[in-house]
Formats: structure tokens, C-alpha cells, sequence
């Protein structure tokens, strides 16, 4: 591992100075993609762990859903066309004799997600998923009769016949070069976008609200101590009687942005902008059977939204990385990112400067010696090597628990 470590200007808010983060919420379409894909990647891994001992090879990270078609008016809304979930990827069908159901996982695994995002949404009815899954394997694989014959053969990627040949049972290797990016701690636009959207999407807010929905956007710049923030917030059609109904609602909803944002951010003046794209007149508003935009032709993609982290950061460093529907065995554009988020916060706890990480893997090289581990720090002198070095390898040497965590969906990725 070559260790680099920087200090001077970064991209730390505490730095610069200025923020300009976005948060897609809990029903936005992206982030429901996201959701979507990780959750069949989780089924599939579970299926694999219980029923064969080992998780085989698999990647749903391409999934994309097209949004439906909705009626909706004051008191009512109802869908008039299904969202289709395009499962598009690659998954192990067999291992050996033993045929892995894999279009039930994916299927059921979608609509279980779905229905637990969006309560509103009959997704048995309203829903249909399209698997589009190959098992061809990445180039490598050089055909030749006596190479197929070999344990761990790349011609065996997608048809293993026992667990033998699953090569990272013999040595656990980075599948791609590619980088995971992370930074700590977050900065004051980024913790308030987070705490409001969890608060506004989270069970008992939503219990206590029915009216209002999950696919909830914040945009919020920060200069110095002046922050302002624009927030879309849906509302449920069947829960909203008429238009003073909505308009009444939109002004509670941001009056309790504001108070969220007052404490969150108690040094700062905050001002608050809602629904900017309402027309009460026509009217125009946003009006929702589900309490998402993926009912009415809108589209999400894996990848798309929020980072790893929950957050777009414009001007941070972030990796373009999908992490969500990766294999959460090998695959560094998941587990780099998820790492180096850790080794920014461990760092930062122990060095207490802002701290930027870039984990970059090589292809093929062992998966807990990335090929550069990158620390910029916000200090005057650079945090040393031995430091940075330590604490890499003491967090790659977790990712089994890591690995874990996913699996119980303990660890969010988008």
C-alpha cells in the first residue's frame, strides 16, 4: 500500500467556507432504486449463505425503475399504470445440481422493499419486476478445454460447480481498479439536509402525518453562516381535501423545517423555501397518490442519488461509484467507499482535523492492501503515515463485520 498523505486547502467544509449539498429522500425515485437493488443483492446473498454455505457471484447495481401513471385529485389518487423495476445485471443461477430460484428472490425482494417504502403502493398490483440477468463473465475468460477443467477457472465465474470454484475462497481480491471516497465530519449543510429528511420520513413523524409523503428533495447552500435551503415536499391526494387543505399543510411543513433547522444549526440563520414549483391557481402542486414521483413516469437509477454517505456534496470529493446491488464480498466500489468512511472518522477522532480519504484499488491485488491509500487533513502538518497506514489495515481487516452489517441492512448505501 503507497500512502500519501496531504494537508492545505481541501475540500472540507470547515475549509472553504461554503456547502452546496442535496439530499433525495427515503420516496425519491433514485434513492428507491438504490433501495431496490441493495435489497435484492442482501435476498440473494442470504438464499446463498443459508442454503449453500457461501455468496456467489452476483451484481444487481444496474437496476433502474420507470414510474407508473397516477390519477390523482383532492381526496383521491389512485395509480392507472404499473412501475416496472428493470432488475439488469448478472446473478449465479446454479451452483453445481442445486438451481437457485433466483427470479422469486429478485421478484420478492423488490416488491417487499417497495411495499415498505411506500405503504400507499399495492405492489402486487402496481408493480412489475423485469429481470434482466446474464451470467456472462467479465473478459478474462480465454476459452480453452483444459482451462475449464481448473478450480477457480474464469470461465466458472457464473457457473460454479462446487464452492471450490469461487476464487476469492482462496484469495480474496479487488474485482476492478476503482476509488472509494469518503470524508469526515460532515459540515453543517450536510447534517442539516440529513436531519431533516430523517426527521420528516422517519415511522412516527409519518404515523403522527399521514398526509404527507416520502419523496422529499433538500437543496441547501451554506455561505459562512447564511444557509439557504429549498425543500419539495409531497402530499398525500386521498389525505388532502381541497386546495386551503394543502396550502395550509405546506406552510406547517415548512415552519417545521425552520424549527428543525434552528436546532440543528443554532449558530446559523437559516431561511426556508417550499414547494417552489407550486401554482395554486391552476392548480399545480405536489399532489400525490404513493407520496413519490416514481407514480407519475418519473425514473430512478442505482447510482444516480445520494452517495454512500446519503448525501450529494457538490463540492466534496465523492466517488461516481454505484456502491448499492454490488457483492458485498469483493466488490471495492462498495467496500472501498464504505471503508473510507471509516478511516476518515477514526481519523478524525484520533488527529481531530478534517480529514478526505481516497481508497484505490488494483485489480486483482488482495482486497486489504488497496494500491494507494490518499489523507488530505485540514491541519498545518499532515497526519503521519505509520497513522494513516494503521488504520487502514485495521478497518479492512473488519469487513467481515462490515460485510455483515450489510447483510442485516444495518449499513445504508445510499
Amino acid at each position: 500500500m503507497d500512502v500519501i498523505t496531504t494537508t492545505g486547502l481541501m475540500p472540507a467544509s470547515a475549509v472553504l467556507g461554503t456547502e452546496v449539498v442535496e439530499r433525495k429522500g427515503a420516496g425519491h425515485p433514485d434513492t428507491l432504486a438504490d433501495g431496490v437493488a441493495e435489497a435484492i443483492s442482501r435476498a440473494y446473498s442470504r438464499y446463498c449463505l443459508d442454503e449453500l454455505g457461501a455468496i456467489l457471484h452476483h451484481n444487481t447495481d444496474k437496476t433502474s425503475l420507470l414510474g407508473g401513471a397516477a390519477d390523482v385529485a383532492f381526496g383521491h389518487g389512485e395509480l392507472t399504470a404499473p412501475i416496472q423495476v428493470l432488475v439488469n445485471g448478472r446473478i449465479t443461477t446454479a451452483l453445481g445440481a442445486h438451481a437457485i430460484p433466483v427470479t422469486d428472490i429478485v421478484t420478492t425482494a423488490a416488491r417487499d422493499y417497495l411495499a415498505s417504502a411506500l405503504p400507499l403502493l399495492d405492489v402486487n398490483r402496481w408493480v412489475e419486476v423485469r429481470p434482466r440477468l446474464s451470467q456472462a463473465s467479465s473478459p478474462g475468460a480465454v476459452h480453452d478445454p483444459s482451462a475449464a477443467q481448473h478450480e477457480a477457472s474464469r470461465q466458472r465465474w457464473f457457473a460454479p460447480r462446487s464452492l471450490d470454484d469461487l476464487a476469492e475462497r482462496h484469495r480474496m481480491f479487488s474485482n476492478d481498479s476503482s476509488a472509494g471516497v469518503a470524508y469526515w465530519p460532515l459540515g453543517i449543510a450536510e447534517q442539516l439536509a440529513l436531519g431533516i429528511e430523517g426527521h420528516l420520513t422517519e415511522e412516527t413523524f409519518r404515523a403522527e402525518h399521514p398526509w404527507y409523503g416520502t419523496d422529499i428533495k433538500l437543496m441547501v447552500v451554506r455561505y459562512g453562516p447564511r444557509v439557504q435551503l429549498t425543500a419539495c415536499v409531497p402530499q398525500i391526494a386521498r389525505e388532502t381535501a381541497d386546495l386551503d387543505t394543502y396550502i395550509t399543510r405546506r406552510a406547517q411543513a415548512r415552519d417545521l423545517i425552520t424549527e428543525l433547522a434552528a436546532q440543528i444549526a443554532p449558530q446559523h440563520h437559516v431561511s426556508v423555501c417550499l414547494n417552489t414549483r407550486d401554482n395554486d391557481s391552476r392548480p399545480e402542486l405536489y399532489l400525490t397518490a404513493t407520496g413519490s414521483s416514481i407514480e407519475s413516469g418519473d425514473e430512478g437509477v442505482v447510482g444516480r442519488g445520494n452517495r454512500a454517505n446519503g448525501l450529494i456534496s457538490m463540492l466534496r470529493p465523492w466517488s461516481a461509484e454505484g456502491v448499492s446491488g454490488k457483492n458485498p464480498v469483493y466488490h471495492v466500489g462498495k467496500l472501498y467507499n464504505l471503508a473510507a468512511a471509516e478511516v476518515a472518522r477514526r481519523l478524525y477522532e484520533e488527529s481531530g482535523q478534517d480529514c478526505a480519504v481516497a481508497l484505490v484499488s488494483q485489480s486483482g491485488r488482495d482486497l486489504t492492501d488497496p494500491w494507494q491509500a490518499i489523507v488530505q487533513a485540514s491541519g498545518t502538518s499532515p497526519i503521519g503515515a505509520a497513522r494513516v497506514r494503521r488504520v487502514v489495515a485495521d478497518v479492512l481487516e473488519e469487513l467481515p463485520a462490515l460485510r455483515q452489517q450489510l447483510l442485516d441492512g444495518k449499513l445504508a448505501t445510499a
